[in-house]
């Protein structure tokens, strides 16, 4: 919890770490966060055997958080059980400051310590344990904990306010080693894998014990209980002391126990002492040195390095990692409870409880909404924690099925009050839709209903917690569980919805109220459908949405797989024709299912574009009267005639075929339709009582589609084509409308989507750099991943190929490690546990290994007598033995790839082998590898591997370290502090960087007060205070706020995640400007490698990063380097901007200044001059980007004919020739920041004085008007979007 009042935010920040115990009084503090911020207070604090000190605190802070700040701090992290006492009376925990009576500045707080029970006393171990692991990385590795890694602190030693300063400016230009690593430069063909991870020093673990674990005698016999014995424990101390110790109630004291006796007596000494760590101190002079440093690099950290993030990231790639032995994590790994909760009264938690109580919690204002999203965000990351813990047990066999006669697939599993089932097929139930296809497609679909509905927000409809697991081959659905819901049958409870896809159908108006609020944000039309009795029965969703009222009296939808319209383009109906357009692409398709849904991003931009589209129509139609006034009422317009004849079902078509280039030629050819839209937008808004504007309404509505005649209102049917579902008769011209708006919807992804994404990549406006950015532009767009072989061919046609060439291969390789992806699945559901890690590594070596024949090295069982283990080497086909995964071969496994590109993307490749992909599409295999393990969670070994020898393979079992599950679940949103980031971002945008600047600022308060300190939002909200604080003028707390965006995003994305690469870019360029040079230049190097690993050299990207490098390196002079990153940069951007843009002038420029500073004349002017060529035919004469250029090519000019005549002169006189001292200046450091600063598109606007001044005085006479009249709530006008992803600078 982080305050707003930034008091003691380091200490604060750690607080995620653990007690849940916490939670629970926790949430109610952070009243009105914006109206009490800096009220602040200090309190002094005297623990036993340490000096007083102070400690800020807000008012509305719990004494619980002065406990976690004290087990927190270097000086008092040992203690876990005590009081804190005011004039000797004990502060109750979970009261809040303010509430304390005599507590007030400069009050002094004793730290008493209380006596144990076995639950503090193993707290109290517990957290001995994290501090003793507090460097060590391997949770992250292991991915556990929400633990996961970040590098930063090696590029900036330590922290980077301090580091710059201490180096005189002028001296450190001779000390930088500014040489890159060979792998770095340009044109290196070398990928190594090995820096991913660089090492550091601070995690060469020093040891402090060497066991630590519970000892065999435990539990405590019935008469050492009566002795205050809690619990005992072994240890052995690094200098090999072994010792036996009793938790008793009065502290922690050395016994006579050995490993076979027990004498539980005190030792002598016993050392009895109420810490553990101050028992060691005493006994082990190693572990007092070792603790003590261990500690101090432990508070030295940056608190982002060590919170736990909300969801859990696994890392791909990781070290070799000695298991060193962990008493706690033997004893969670067989408590069948999760982490802290047996510290939970309780026990297990009731997860759906839990997750509707939050939902039901008040949010009439700001602090009650901040509350109630603090809930939901903490409730839903805790469950989706425990959910992918239990769908690993249950794939891993630790969990008993509730139906254990069944075969395996058919079972499911409650475990921690989760309920799990498997996505195949059980009881045919998708047989009618494409079985197991579908019944593995069912729970992603249905994930994306229930995230709908839950943004909706309706209040009194509920949805069940849900989160997609994927682990090792299968798909795991966990759901939380209705109360009641156990006892009865199916039929029984369900009372809206269908159980059989429609053959039976039953409503309820209970239902139909609660839908019907959600039906316009969803745009789903309330429809009638046939049940077996042929009655009709009222719907307002898809037939399978079902309807149960829980025990608690809760009205629950589940099964929201068709929340959205079926995709027509993949679901072939007899009888029914698409569009010319989609049949033109060869549409419809056959899909592996009949599930194929449009994504909700779609619907809302095909409603968008009807809406303007209908804004159109009126407005023409209005024009139309006007002219039509003079003559005869006879002639009806013409758009409207069509529209009318036809009952405005084909007409549709046309209209939405043409509008792409209709809307721009209609708007040049017609005069006066600017004013005829107003008119037509407050014709819409009227009640329609002139029959003349509800006859121009009503054509547009027909025109559009629109489900009401008098406003536009687009809304989907989602059980059309569904088979089994029927309709009656009297709504058979209402259906036909619908099947219309689906074709059109379909066709306008073809015609409009599609093009539209690939016009973005086109201007540089969306960049993706790997798989994962890639699925994100689709789906902004409302482009499923299926469409991807279609979107390839698309670009494969575009006339500027050659420009999205980057585009194109990171499809390439999505496509390819997409199909890998879906054979490795099935391939892992054949694998028996002690096979694993050779089948994958024999499946990648087939994936990925010039080795033609890559054969499994079976495991040669260390368990299996040698007679049998003979026999298995010659395998007999067929034999059972789960082996057949064995005789995969890599030029099998290419060719399923190819079918399988066929057969799910339509997408023709022709490829035998790995090597043959490589050269025909130029892919890099180490990108492969990253895409391929990142989609099925494989962990290997950071290592170089050998990928094109053809002698052996490249993979051995040994190389594969883990499988992770690849997690699906709900993001909940803060909305309001969404709404504060957009309207800062809004004030940003038209200027105001101040209002700006408090807005952002605003909004990472209230960022922190919902999601904690670490989150994706956050992230992006401090990247963007550090761009403002730069432009600003105040360099280091951009550089504060930027380190801060660097290492969340590293914590929260991965250490290689595209966002990572952008935020290293960024901080680089503030520590140049703060004088940080050598830095900035690391950071660069860190960035160009993670580029080159992600997505290669060959990408618009990599100019940006190459022309920054490329201009520090100039700044140092280092001339001859910089000239290699530049003109790669100048090669990039002529081939992805084309010759003629400006950012190929401006990156000639940048090279001709190099040539400049050494001195070589020549090529300084022929690169100019191109320069100045681009700035005169794209700008003109007169422009002051011309005017520059051609004073710099004058003065070249004169420089290099000063040169001439100094040489002529040399010639001619030889030595003793009277030389004119040449210019040759080392570029200033202003010049190349302001070059930076240009080309990462950070533009200052220059400012005299004297407008300073008066821009200062304008800024505070807005700001004190503004506190006169200061709303509390600016942000509540604006419309509640439901994006996905923040917009980033």
């Amino acid at each position: 919890m982080v305050n707003g009042d930034g008091a003691h935010t380091e200490e604060g920040e750690s607080k995620q770490d653990g007690n849940s115990e916490a939670d629970g009084g926790e949430d109610s503090n952070e009243q009105e966060v914006i109206v009490i911020q800096d009220t602040g207070f200090t309190v002094k604090i005297q623990a036993p055997g340490t000096e007083p000190f102070d400690l800020q605190v807000s008012p509305q802070e719990m004494v619980q958080e002065i406990h976690q700040v004290l087990m927190d701090r270097e000086d008092t992290c040992h203690r876990t059980c005590f009081s804190l006492q005011l004039d000797g009376n004990v502060l109750d925990n979970f009261a809040e400051l303010k509430s304390i009576e005599g507590l007030q500045e400069g009050s002094l707080l004793k730290v008493v310590e209380e006596p144990y029970t076995v639950r503090e006393a193993r707290i109290h171990v517990r957290h001995i344990r994290d501090l003793l692991k507090s460097l060590d990385p391997s949770d992250a590795y292991n991915g556990v904990d929400c633990n996961s890694l970040s590098f930063l602190s090696i590029f900036t030693d330590g922290d980077l306010g301090d580091s710059g300063k201490r180096k005189k400016k002028g001296t450190e230009l001779e000390q930088i080693d500014c040489t890159p690593p060979e792998h770095i430069l340009p044109g290196s063909k070398e990928r190594p894998l090995v820096p991913l991870q660089p090492q550091n020093k601070d995690w060469k673990p020093m040891q402090c014990l060497k066991v630590l674990t519970m000892s065999g005698w435990n539990p405590p016999p019935g008469n050492r209980k009566m002795h205050g014995d809690l619990m005992y424990l072994y240890i052995v101390t690094v200098e090999e002391r072994h010792v036996s110790v009793t938790a008793s109630t009065r502290g922690f004291y050395l016994n006579q126990s050995t490993t076979y006796t027990f004498s539980p007596k005190p030792a002598n000494p016993s050392f009895l002492s109420h810490s553990l760590v101050e028992l060691l101190s005493q006994i082990s002079p190693a572990f007092k040195k070792n603790f003590t440093s261990l500690q101090k690099k432990r508070v030295q950290r940056h608190p982002f390095e060590r919170i736990a993030t909300p969801f859990q990231v696994y890392s791909w790639t990781a070290p070799q990692v000695d298991h060193a032995m962990d008493c706690v994590r033997a004893e969670d790994a067989y408590t069948s409870r999760l982490g802290y909760e047996e510290h939970i009264p309780g026990q297990t938690r009731d997860w759906n409880e839990e997750l509707q109580t939050t939902r039901e919690l008040p949010r009439k204002n700001l602090p009650e909404r901040l509350l109630r999203e603090r809930a939901i965000f903490k409730v839903h990351s805790d469950f989706a924690a425990a959910a992918t813990r239990g769908a690993m047990a249950v794939i891993d066999g630790n969990v008993m099925a509730i139906n254990p006669g069944e075969e395996t697939r058919m079972q499911m599993f409650i475990w921690n009050n989760i309920f799990f089932s498997l996505g195949f097929d059980v009881r045919d139930h998708y047989r009618e839709l494409g079985g197991d296809a579908a019944a593995h497609a069912a729970p992603t679909n249905d994930l994306n209903g229930v995230r709908a509905y839950g943004a909706v927000d309706v209040e009194g409809l509920y949805t069940l917690g849900t989160v997609v697991v994927d682990y090792r081959g299968y798909r795991v659905t966990a759901q939380s569980i209705i109360p009641g819901i156990l006892e009865r049958e199916q039929e029984q409870s369900v009372i809206y919805g269908s159980i059989d896809f429609g053959k039976t159908v039953v409503s309820h108006g209970k239902y139909l109220e609660l839908l019907d609020k959600t039906s316009r944000p969803l745009k789903v039309q309330q429809h009638k459908v046939l049940n077996e009795k042929e009655e009709s029965v009222e719907l307002c969703s898809s037939v399978e949405c079902k309807g149960i009222i829980g025990n608690d009296g809760r009205h629950y939808i589940l099964d929201l797989l068709r929340t959205f319209p079926p995709d027509l383009n993949f679901l072939p109906v007899d009888g029914e024709e698409l569009s010319a357009e989609s049949q033109r692409q060869g549409f419809p398709r056959q899909h592996r299912h009949r599930l194929a849904c449009l994504r909700q991003e779609l619907i809302e931009a095909f409603v968008e574009h009807r809406y303007l589209l209908f804004m159109k129509m009126a407005a023409i139609q209005l024009m139309q009267q006007k002219a039509n006034k003079d003559s005869s009422k006879t002639d009806v317009p013409a758009i409207a005639e069509t529209s009318a004849t036809d009952g405005g079902v084909g007409s549709t078509q046309t209209a939405a075929a043409q509008a792409p280039l209709e809307g721009k030629e209609l708007e040049e050819s017609i005069p006066g339709l600017a004013q005829a839209k107003e008119l037509a937008e407050t014709l819409v808004s009227e009640d329609g009582s002139d029959p003349k504007s509800r006859e121009v309404v009503l054509n547009a509505c027909r025109a559009v589609g629109s489900i009401s005649n008098t406003s536009f209102d687009i809304r989907f049917n989602p059980d059309i084509f569904s088979p089994g579902v029927r309709f009656p008769d009297d709504t058979l011209e209402d259906v036909q409308k619908q099947k219309q708006l689906l074709k059109d919807v379909a066709a306008f992804l073809v015609t409009c989507q599609i093009p539209s994404l690939v016009k973005d990549c086109l201007d540089h406006s969306t960049l993706p750099m790997d798989g994962a950015t890639l699925t994100e532009a689709l789906h902004q767009r409302g482009i499923n991943v299926r469409y991807l072989g279609t979107v390839l061919e698309f670009v494969d046609k575009t006339p500027a190929k050659a420009q999205l060439e980057h585009f194109y291969r990171i499809g390439i390789v999505e496509l390819i490690t997409r199909c890998a992806k879906h054979i490795f699945r099935t391939y892992l559901q054949g694998v028996e546990l002690s096979a694993l890690s050779a089948a994958v590594s024999h499946f990648l070596n087939c994936f990925l290994s010039s080795f033609p024949d890559a054969v499994a090295h079976l495991p040669p069982d260390e368990l299996v007598s040698r007679r049998k283990s003979r026999k298995r080497r010659n395998r007999v086909p067929g034999g059972g033995d789960n082996t057949a995964w064995a005789s995969l071969t890599p030029s099998e496994l290419w060719k399923n790839i190819a079918t399988e590109a066929q057969s799910y993307y339509h997408f023709k490749m022709q490829c035998e082998s790995v090597d043959q992909v490589v050269e025909k599409y130029g892919l890099q295999k180490t990108t492969l590898l990253r895409e391929i393990s990142v989609k099925t969670g494989i962990q290997i070994l950071l290592k170089e591997y050998n990928f094109d020898s053809r002698h052996k393979p490249a993979f051995t079992e040994e190389d594969i370290l883990n499988i992770f599950p690849v997690v699906k679940h709900v993001n909940p949103k803060a909305s309001d502090a969404f709404h504060f980031f957009q309207s800062g971002q809004a004030k940003v945008q038209q200027g105001f960087l101040k209002e700006g600047c408090e807005l952002i600022n605003e909004a990472l308060n209230l960022f922190n007060n919902v999601y904690g300190a670490m989150h994706v939002e956050i992230c992006a909200c401090l990247r963007l205070l550090a761009r403002l604080n730069y432009i600003m003028g105040d360099h280091p707390e951009a550089l504060s706020n930027q380190q801060k965006a660097v290492l969340m995003s590293e914590r929260v994305l991965g250490i290689e995640h595209p966002n990572t690469i952008q935020e290293y870019m960024h901080l680089a360029l503030y520590c140049f400007a703060n004088g940080q040079l050598s830095t900035a230049l690391k950071l660069l190097y860190r960035a160009r490698y993670l580029m080159l690993l992600v997505c290669g050299e060959d990408h618009p990207e990599m100019a940006l990063i190459d022309s920054n490098i490329g201009l520090v390196l100039h700044g140092v002079m280092e001339y001859d380097l910089s000239l290699r990153f530049l003109e790669n940069a100048l090669t990039v951007n002529t081939k992805y901007h084309g010759a003629r843009s400006l950012k190929v002038a401006l990156s000639h420029h940048l090279v001709a200044r190099v040539y400049e500073s050494k001195a070589e004349f020549r090529s300084a002017l022929q690169h100019e001059k191109e320069g100045y060529t681009i700035y005169k035919n794209q700008m003109g004469e007169a422009h002051e980007k011309t005017k520059e250029s051609s004073e710099y090519l004058k003065y070249l000019t004169q420089q290099a004919v000063a040169l001439q005549r100094t040489m002529n002169e040399i010639y001619k006189n030889g030595s003793n020739a009277s030389i004119m001292p040449l210019k040759f200046t080392a570029p200033s450091m202003a010049s190349i920041l302001e070059q930076l600063n240009i080309i990462n598109g950070i533009i200052f606007i220059p400012l005299s004085q004297k407008d300073l001044e008066n821009l200062k005085a304008e800024v505070q006479r807005r700001q004190q008007l503004q506190e006169l009249g200061k709303s509390e709530e600016p942000a509540e006008s604006s419309p509640l979007e439901l994006e996905d992803k923040i917009p980033v600078d």
